[in-house]
């Protein structure tokens, strides 16, 4: 099946997970800080993205469990501080957001293709090789055949094929466009671009005109900013303009995104550290 299928839909606080957002915060405060965080201050910041309780605890014992954060009592309180694994995966991932969207320009008309495929019955593993091979920007047009306009990436997908254990089965291929069919309509195929219109049209409309107050709304505004953008490297293959519609709608989100960010960022800092110190 190619990634023409349709893409999940955005949900608002009530289609974010506690434990997404829990890492949003996390990346976007505790990693920068590089302090553990009271539990208390966790709970209230989720609280506010509308997280019960129960839910926030149960999303920080399952992270924790996961291996990326680890306790630390102090009296009756207990701290979290973020692992070296935690940190890896944090950083990793706010690399991969805040330099999204960047690019795109020229081309040099060169397609990675990789022939891999998993049988239906293990389905976790399908489902593994879709999710990274998507993160990275692969296109699936037809079973068993991924694409990118992106030949550097070969380095990332051979890691990908060596961690499922798939890589003996698995080819890749480096070259132009031939003479048949077209680059058009092969994109169609490959990537649904109006589901991904939509998406950041839906973005823009939440985040355009928005003006949060200082204090606790303008720090969880900067989480629902963060925490929506870091959706798209998984739903948007960065293509070169050559291959996007004129007027590309991702890169007037992106420069909402930036704009947002730097003008939250200070007074989210803020009452984040006025949380923390209490």
């Amino acid at each position: 099946m190619g990634t023409r299928e349709a893409l999940p839909r955005r949900g608002g606080s009530g289609g974010a997970s506690a434990r997404s957002l829990l890492l949003t915060v996390l990346g976007e405060f505790v990693l920068p800080a590089g302090e553990p965080v009271w539990t208390s201050t966790l709970l209230h910041v989720l609280a506010g993205l509308g997280v019960e309780e129960k839910s926030s605890r149960q999303a920080i014992t399952r992270t924790a469990a996961d291996g990326w954060i680890v306790s630390r009592r102090e009296g009756r309180r207990v701290r979290w501080e973020l692992t070296p694994p935690g940190r890896r995966m944090l950083t990793e991932g706010a690399e991969r957001i805040y330099s999204f969207g960047a690019g795109g320009g020229s081309w040099d008309g060169r397609w990675l293709v990789v022939m891999a495929s998993v049988p239906e019955s293990q389905r976790r593993l399908r489902h593994q090789l879709y999710t990274r091979l998507a993160w990275a920007g692969f296109g699936n047009p037809t079973a068993g055949m991924w694409v990118s306009p992106h030949p550097d990436r070969e380095a990332e997908v051979k890691q990908i094929m060596t961690d499922l254990g798939i890589g003996s089965t698995a080819f890749s291929f480096i070259g132009p466009f031939a003479g048949i069919g077209s680059e058009a309509e092969l994109v169609a195929r490959a990537w649904n671009l109006d589901e991904v219109a939509e998406r950041y049209e839906a973005f823009l409309d939440r985040f355009s005109a928005m003006k949060p107050r200082p204090g606790d709304p303008m720090l969880q505004a900067q989480v629902w900013l963060v925490h929506e953008w870091r959706r798209f490297p998984l739903l948007d293959p960065m293509l070169p303009d050559a291959l996007l519609p004129p007027g590309w709608i991702g890169r007037r989100a992106r420069r909402v995104f930036e704009d947002k960010h730097a003008a939250w960022k200070a007074g989210a800092e803020q009452r984040w550290r006025e949380l923390a110190d209490s």
